[in-house]
């Protein structure tokens, strides 16, 4: 494992804890909306759509109505597939367009999948991908939610900064519309305006709330636009976990490579160079026995230590791999094997009412095992606890150690490995380790039962 303890006891400045340098601000957030950088994105995204939407709207509508009345004709498809094809780069515009105003990083969908090159198999391939009516769904839905988010805009925009900056520009209306101010009221008989000082203070106090609520009512309704453009213009769930599979794959495949290495080069530094050791001084005593039994006697003591100690190199390298003990005894009694030899006391706790599936139990025997190792080593601890329990469908587990702390997943260490490791088979590992400690980390696992042996 990588010094994760002995490299992270101070914390960044996006910790958020005393003393980091992360920007505080004095205004809440209610007050600061308004003049926000993120308020102004919005509000362009917003005033935006509705341009934008129109010409989606039309180029879609006609481009696909073109080619379903070609359709009796050879050339439909062709026209269909090209409008198709436009909608998904008009997806790719959007894509863009709220990455840059709402901040919003949606993944590119699934390229097309062509097993051969062709104009015929690039327009089957359009005509078939998901991707493809999706973005021309997306063009058709935005154009009313784009209408009627730009209406709620714009006038709740200008009624809130019209409303807050009365105060300027009442005067406009006795000296060029021939009344006393805005009108409140009116009848036959009887007007109202709002004329007098505390009138036109109250008005301003009204048009300051709708300012300081508009920022707000525009973030909602880019939520809508948030929502269409991950749910229809990124990748399709099902696109997102063959993606997540293939990486897991690989992930699987080099972790087994890697494995596969360490234990040749244990084997061939370790136990075999001490094999062939030992071979050599066997021969040699073999050939003292008759003129020097008594240094052929030596030797031979000298081989016996030699392989008790191959022996115990041979039963801690099968230990790494898969100890006898977790096939035969299970969880409780390999974990507390493997806390007996931390350099701290240990105490474990395992409720289970049965095994988990053997590919399981030894990827969580693996991972308390990593992290007491990270513990002896790096967290100068005094005490570490280990706890394993099934929740419903996982199987939870939980390292504490009341040591320095620090502790973090930084590209390259130990924990980025182990972290890899367990989303290889949909697990998580979750690091709570504020500098002074204590550490406690938790790494969740499917649960699946030990009948899939």
């Amino acid at each position: 494992m990588a010094t994760e303890y002995g490299q992270g006891y101070g914390l960044d400045s996006g910790s958020g804890f005393p003393g980091s340098t992360e920007r505080r601000h004095r205004l809440p957030a209610a007050l600061r909306a308004p003049v926000e950088g993120r308020t102004w994105r919005e509000l362009g995204y917003v005033l935006l759509s509705l341009p934008i939407s129109i010409l989606l709207f039309t180029y879609a509508v006609t481009m696909v109505s073109l080619g379903a009345g070609l359709l009796v004709t050879f050339l439909g498809i062709p026209v269909l597939a090209g409008a198709l094809a436009g909608c998904r780069g008009i997806g790719a515009l959007e894509r863009a367009r709220a990455r840059a105003l709402l901040d919003l990083d949606v993944a590119e969908p699934e390229p097309l999948r062509m097993k051969r090159q062709g104009a015929l198999a690039w327009t089957g391939a359009v005509l078939k991908s998901g991707t493809s009516w999706r973005a021309l769904l997306y063009s058709v839905l935005h154009l009313p939610w784009a209408v009627f988010s730009f209406v709620v805009t714009v006038n709740v925009w200008a009624l809130g900064w019209g409303l807050l900056s009365y105060p300027l520009w009442f005067w406009v209306f006795p000296a060029y519309a021939g009344q006393d101010g805005i009108q409140l009221y009116g009848d036959e008989t009887h007007r109202v305006y709002l004329d007098n000082p505390f009138e036109i203070t109250v008005t301003a106090l009204v048009g300051l709330l709708f300012t300081i609520a508009t920022p707000w009512i525009v973030r909602a309704l880019t939520m809508v636009d948030r929502l269409l453009v991950h749910g229809l213009l990124g990748p399709s769930r099902l696109a997102s976990r063959v993606v997540e599979l293939e990486s897991d794959r690989g992930v699987v495949v080099d972790t087994a490579a890697a494995d596969l290495r360490r234990i040749e080069r244990d084997l061939h530094d370790g136990a075999q160079a001490r094999l062939v050791a030992l071979a050599m001084d066997l021969g040699l005593a073999k050939e003292k026995l008759q003129e020097d039994p008594e240094a052929a006697q030596r030797m031979v003591d000298e081989a016996h230590g030699e392989v008790k100690t191959a022996l115990q190199e041979l039963r801690d390298l099968a230990r790494g791999i898969h100890p006898a003990v977790l096939t035969d005894r299970g969880l409780d009694a390999a974990l507390s094997s493997v806390a007996s030899r931390c350099t701290v006391p240990v105490q474990v706790e395992v409720d289970l009412a049965e095994r988990p599936a053997p590919a399981i139990e030894g990827i969580a025997y693996f991972t308390v095992s990593e992290l007491l190792q990270n513990i002896s080593k790096h967290a100068r601890a005094t005490w570490a606890g280990v706890e394993v329990w099934r929740t419903e469908n996982r199987l939870m587990l939980q390292v504490v150690d009341n040591g320095v702390g620090g502790a973090e997943v930084a590209p390259g260490s130990g924990l980025a490995g182990l972290a890899e490791r367990l989303d290889a088979v949909d697990g998580i590992l979750v690091i709570d380790s504020p500098a002074g400690g204590p550490t406690r980390v938790t790494a969740e696992l499917p649960w699946r039962g030990e009948h899939v042996r």
